[in-house]
């Protein structure tokens, strides 16, 4: 038990504002000033330098809410996601949170399970809490209008997920090119009995990767293998359970392109539990480049997705609304990982 004057070691007197200026020897004001990055400006550089070694020294940390309070500003920015466990959303959330720490703000996280009647509670619950911002990566085609009327309150950013017909400023990734690329490249390969694992369509990066792809085998000429069902969600196990369904029809494809990684994974569980070969029997494509897409036996063919990158170009379009500066849709072009889940048809 700690004896003196009653006051817990592990509970410290916070540092003051003004216990600053003491030890630097400058008026509070001048420290609140040069401790703040909107208003250091007027604060000579050696002074400003000299006040932020000897907050430091202290242990000083400035009251963020307050700071906000005073401009209007919380200091938080609300980032929606539909399933904060898929490693996919981790690299996204990661960019938001560098480009947005140059501006002293954070991200505050929330997962939707993908549900957009979780997405409307969660958004309430993040204005709720009075942030900046959102930034959304849960968008499905029915929460347009909703999203907008958010939008009318503070701004909103949609990272990765596309919403069709809106304004909302947009960074992601061009998905019909993605979609593309993988088609030209099963058709090089010689493929022509082909399928797509596909998930929802009203996921609109899911829409739009499908689309390109559709629209290439057309435009060879080549009709692809119909499947009755979609993955409900973008999991293994829907994988490996889309792909029997796939399997039991009478037309086995030559070369199946997944919707995303995780489905392309369950995909090959169910291809090796009934014994054929990736990709001596079947060629699989994935989609995303899951950080250990090219460490399956056999690596995974896959497209890259540039998760960082979009994540801070999100948060970069967050904070030039907040400087009330215009922004517009950054739509990155997408790479193709060729490795050894695809191959040459034989002759």
């Amino acid at each position: 038990m700690s004896k003196g004057n009653g006051t817990s070691p592990s509970k410290r007197p916070s540092v003051t504002l003004h216990d600053v200026a003491e030890a630097a020897g400058v008026h509070p004001s001048t420290v609140s000033r040069a401790l703040d990055p909107a208003s250091s400006r007027p604060v000579r550089e050696a002074t400003r330098v000299m006040i932020e070694e000897t907050a430091r020294k202290l242990g000083y940390r400035p009251h963020l809410l307050a700071r906000g309070l005073k401009g209007g500003r919380s200091g938080a920015v609300g980032v929606v996601v539909a399933d904060i466990g898929n490693v996919f959303f981790a690299p996204i959330i990661r960019g938001i949170a560098l480009s947005l720490e140059d501006s002293s703000m954070m991200p505050t996280v929330a997962e939707t399970q993908d549900d957009s009647a979780r997405l409307k509670v969660v958004v309430d619950h993040l204005m709720s809490r009075q942030v900046d911002a959102l930034v959304v990566l849960a968008a499905r085609h029915g929460d347009r209008e909703f999203l907008e009327s958010v939008a009318e309150e503070v701004p909103v950013v949609l990272a990765d997920r596309p919403l069709k017909g809106t304004t909302l400023p947009r960074a992601g990734q061009d998905n019909r090119a993605g979609g593309r690329l993988i088609a030209e490249h099963l058709l090089a390969l010689g493929h022509r009995d082909i399928a797509q694992l596909a998930g929802s369509f009203d996921v609109g990066t899911l829409a739009e990767r499908a689309e390109g792809f559709s629209e290439t085998l057309r435009d060879a000429g080549i009709e692809e293998l119909p499947i009755a069902t979609h993955a409900e969600t973008l999991t293994p196990a829907e994988g490996t359970r889309v792909m029997h369904e796939l399997l039991s029809r009478a037309r086995v494809p030559t070369a199946v392109f997944a919707h995303n990684d995780l489905l392309a994974v369950g995909a090959i569980a169910a291809l090796r539990a009934r014994g054929i070969r990736v990709p001596e029997d079947i060629s699989i494509v994935g989609y995303d480049d899951m950080p250990l897409a090219g460490y399956l036996s056999p690596p995974l063919t896959t497209v890259a997705f540039q998760g960082l990158e979009i994540g801070r170009l999100a948060g970069d379009m967050v904070q030039a609304q907040l400087r009330g500066e215009a922004t517009e849709d950054v739509v990155l072009p997408p790479r193709l990982m060729v490795r050894g889940t695809t191959r040459r048809l034989p002759v």
